[in-house]
């Protein structure tokens, strides 16, 4: 090919994981192979769509030309060659190779397995009509059907091409309803629930705008969707129906701002005042960029961590660096652990909903494909037995991100871009000003060029198995596969060896002649192939465990409920040890994500906009709790991520040592002196002794905090009236939105009666700031009860 200059480079010496090895390097179309002088070590196959950053150094103090690479599964290693002609060759090389235009360069549609491997079909592994049917649609319930009203992708071009809508729904409802929707993403079924019907529906956002516009075929589909327990020709048994009923809820998975936002661009979320017989509730999980900078500063404190290692070590083949503990309050501020609760704790809601309620969710956010995907795919991976096999986990990656068109090419950034590649401004130092000039601007153009395709990149589908990963470690013997069977997904989401996770919709999946169905191998293939599958299987896996018969004391029916205070870092996957990045795990209470109440109208929506009416009355100055990285206590936290005092060993430090020092009682020395001529009683009624000097100290301490309690008890007035179970809601059947992280508790459904007799027995702090930690048992989940409980 033209792109290689260079092919073979002799004597390069390799910087890998601390250890510098010698060895030679070989360039081919789709791979940089590294094999060792030594022989001892295995060859180091890097395809080149996995390389994420690629920076050329200048030449060192010895004469070396390095080359540091960057990788998308947090390896990161470094090539130095004797003649910087060769490192400009190479550098070249790989820019050229791995910045590719179009998706037909990519090495999924070259890749032919040798030998051929021994698992077929995972093209076909999803079948719409078995996996519905599955469930129950058309045998168990007649309330939902067949479309083929997408089989051309006309109908909306990022749908699969079979959807599953309420059978009282005809096609010509859905051609206009179709106009509603962003993207013509309608709500469509994605889940059956195998015991009481409930249900998971998911789509986009509504094209509500400042105009409040509404639709009202849209607003029977999600009627006839919440009523699809009592339909007509339902072969569910006689009884009590348990659905229809105010439990039935619509998740916005954004924040309220962003969804305000969207609003002034034309689309928005539902005015409740037009859906009946549900609520909503917005779950505050972040948006694409915010994800994508998280992440980035995950890798930067790994990165930084490396560098000080090598550092320390040199490039001096044969040795080894000390391993450096990584920055715990680095990864602290990324915030990767709370966007992962967030998506846990909104999956646990809808999970609640559908199996406890035995309600339904339709689930969105902006245009369905990100957040959408998550919350669906997590959520169905705790309600259903069958998504926990080796088998099912596919077929719900097959469902939730593959049919149902989650961006890959664009989230992962498959073709690349030339902004990934930094090397010095050539002639900056030599042959004068009009040179160095043009080296800048040129310089300038790489870091504008493809900035809108770097800007659709975000790590989602590596959130959602980050999040997998972590309940598969709260529930290990629930699970058939292991975590290395996770960790080769991720690996071959990057790899591009295989055409599953090459396109952003089914339709491109199958466009041309031939489609990719035919001229790519499918990444199931690979995975469900000898030996290579029974080294996935999980030796701790109980499927007994799963029986929803099993009437044992601490039987689930095999539904699962995560713990999100349980949030840790997939140590394996960043290749670090799990004390290294998670440092010693502390329960304590976390603050939960910003999941509000859910709404019954238009009123209590902030993402409605409205005219504010002033009023002359000033407002309650809200209680702000400081941020968690503001709080020195260790109770505020769920995971110890400080960075440790510098000891012996880094990692030695006790929580206790850790912690700050108590101040020192004041001296008594300080106390006022009794005046001349008085006799010096301490302790006596005339007030000029000790007993004052408490005394005003006292009532001064009083007074303060009764201005306080005064403050909270408004604060905690106004909390009762947003509550969702308290009893407010029975007297105007209107729920409230909490506004913040700092008011879940409207989702307790605790009586005033019984939280007034826990504040007079003592078993509740009278300070609502107190620091002192609550007992164990009281720290529960915070979507441990109904929360629509009126009893």
């Amino acid at each position: 090919m033209d792109a290689i200059r260079i092919s073979k480079v002799l004597n390069v010496l390799c910087s890998r994981s601390g250890k510098s090895s010698l060895g030679t390097l070989h360039l081919t179309a789709h791979h940089l192979i590294f094999s060792y002088q030594d022989g001892g070590e295995e060859e180091m196959w890097v395809p080149y769509p996995l390389i994420n950053l690629v920076t050329r150094l200048p030449q060192t103090l010895s004469g070396q030309c390095p080359i540091t690479f960057r990788c998308r599964t947090f390896e990161t290693f470094s090539l130095s060659f004797e003649k910087d002609t060769e490192a400009g060759d190479v550098f070249d090389s790989v820019k050229e190779l791995t910045v590719a235009t179009s998706v037909s360069q990519l090495y999924a549609f070259f890749y032919v397995p040798n030998p051929p491997l021994t698992a077929t079909g995972g093209w076909t592994l999803y079948s719409p009509r078995e996996e519905f049917g599955r469930m129950g649609v058309g045998t168990r319930s007649k309330a939902w059907r067949f479309t083929d009203i997408n089989k051309d992708y006309a109908f909306s071009p990022t749908y699969p091409s079979r959807l599953v809508v309420p059978t009282r729904i005809s096609d010509a409802t859905l051609q206009y309803a179709v106009k509603y929707r962003s993207k013509g993403r309608i709500p469509a079924l994605t889940y059956l629930h195998w015991s009481n019907y409930g249900s998971i529906t998911r789509s986009s956002q509504p094209m509500v705008g400042l105009t409040n516009a509404r639709s009202i075929q849209d607003e029977k589909l999600v009627e006839a969707i919440f009523l699809s327990h009592t339909a007509p020709d339902s072969r569910a048994t006689s009884g009590p129906v348990f659905g229809a009923t105010t439990t039935n809820l619509i998740v916005d998975a954004r924040p309220t701002t962003n969804a305000m936002a969207n609003t002034a661009k034309g689309a928005g979320t539902e005015n409740m005042d037009h859906y009946k017989d549900c609520r909503k509730a917005y779950l505050g999980i972040d948006h694409i960029h915010a994800m994508r900078e998280s992440l980035g500063r995950v890798v930067e404190a790994l990165r930084e961590s490396e560098a000080l290692a090598a550092s320390v070590a040199g490039d001096i083949p044969g040795t080894t660096a000390v391993t450096l503990p990584v920055d715990r309050q680095a990864l602290r501020r990324s915030g990767w652990l709370r966007h992962l609760v967030g998506i846990l704790e909104g999956s646990v809601v809808i999970v609640r909903n559908v199996h406890i309620n035995s309600s339904h969710v339709l689930i969105h956010c902006s245009d369905g494909w990100d957040r959408t995907s998550q919350l669906s795919a997590v959520a169905q991976l705790c309600l259903d037995p069958y998504y926990r096999t080796v088998r099912g986990f596919q077929v719900l990656v097959e469902k939730d991100w593959l049919s149902f068109g989650h961006k890959f090419l664009d989230r992962c950034g498959h073709l690349s871009s030339e902004k990934f590649f930094l090397s010095p401004a050539e002639g900056a130092g030599a042959g004068g000003g009009a040179e160095a000039a043009q080296a800048f601007l040129a310089s300038v153009q790489n870091r504008f060029a493809s900035n809108h395709h770097i800007k659709e990149t975000s790590p989602v589908f590596h959130q959602f198995l980050e999040v997998v990963r972590n309940i598969q470690r709260q529930f290990p013997e629930r699970f058939e596969f292991d975590e290395r069977f996770l960790r080769d997904l991720h690996y071959h989401l990057y790899s591009c060896q295989f055409g599953s996770f090459l396109f952003n919709t089914e339709r491109e999946r199958r466009a041309g002649e031939p489609s990719a169905y035919e001229r790519t191998t499918s990444v199931w293939d690979y995975l469900n192939s000898a030996p290579r599958a029974e080294g996935y299987l999980n030796p701790s896996y109980k499927p007994e465990l799963d029986d929803p018969d099993s009437r044992a004391p601490k039987a689930d029916q095999g539904v699962l409920m995560p713990n999100p205070k349980d949030m840790r870092f997939w140590h394996e996957l960043y290749g670090r040890g799990d004390e290294e990045m998670n440092g010693r795990f502390v329960a304590a209470p976390l603050p939960g994500p910003e999941v509000v109440a859910p709404i019954d109208n238009a009123e209590d929506d902030p993402a409605i906009m409205r005219p504010v009416t002033p009023t002359s009355h000033p407002a309650t100055p809200p209680v702000v709790s400081p941020p968690p990285s503001a709080v020195p206590s260790a109770s505020n936290s769920i995971f110890d991520l400080s960075t440790p005092a510098r000891t012996a060993s880094p990692l030695s430090a006790s929580p206790s040592e850790r912690l700050p020092s108590p101040r020192p009682p004041p001296s008594p020395s300080r106390a006022r002196q009794p005046a001349a001529g008085r006799p010096a009683d301490l302790f006596g009624a005339s007030g000029g002794g000790m007993k004052s000097v408490w005394g005003k100290l006292s009532s001064g301490a009083g007074a303060a905090f009764s201005v306080v309690q005064d403050a909270y008890g408004g604060v905690a007035k106004d909390l009762r009236g947003l509550s969702i179970g308290g009893a407010g809601d029975a007297s105007d059947g209107r729920g409230g939105e909490l506004r913040g992280k700092d008011e879940l508790s409207g989702w307790g459904g605790e009586p005033e009666e019984a939280r007034s007799s826990a504040f007079a027995a003592g078993t509740v702090s009278a300070n609502p700031w107190a620091s002192v930690k609550q007992p164990a048992e009281s720290s529960t989940s915070l979507f441990a009860d109904n929360p629509w409980n009126t009893t």
